[in-house]
């Protein structure tokens, strides 16, 4: 699926991600496997950063590894503010964010379907997590 990337697949490009995010010191890296989920993108990666400099620092030692090593990437969003980067490649959407950006959202809660002890008990009714 990815183009121009020669023999890399999805997974070697979240493998890539994650190996500089955690050279550049990100904090709780975690890659979540979507593939089944969404056609969208096979995996995600959600990263903290310290603060909005680091997060800032995090997306350009991304962008500029992939730049150098011709790995697509389609764009990247947030830079300006460094809240929460945003960088596609592809088949892997990384997002690196500030801790009150990343406690605030919980994305990967979004992406989550594991069966809750009481979703028996809720199931049917809208709004309940």
């Amino acid at each position: 699926m990815l183009a121009d990337m020669g023999s890399r697949n999805p997974r070697q490009i979240a493998e890539i991600a994650i190996k500089v995010l955690d050279d550049h010191k990100a904090e709780d890296i975690r890659c979540l496997d979507v593939a089944h989920l969404t056609s969208m993108m096979d995996f995600m990666i959600v990263a903290t950063g310290r603060s909005d400099r680091h997060v800032r620092a995090l997306g350009d030692a991304l962008l500029n590894y992939c730049k150098e090593n011709d790995i697509d990437v389609l764009g990247s969003e947030g830079q300006e503010s460094a809240e929460w980067l945003l960088v596609d490649l592809v088949d892997v959407v990384v997002h690196i964010m500030l801790p009150r950006t990343r406690e605030f959202y919980e994305i990967e809660k979004l992406w989550d379907l594991t069966p809750r002890r009481d979703d028996d008990a809720n199931r049917g009714r809208i709004g309940v997590r």
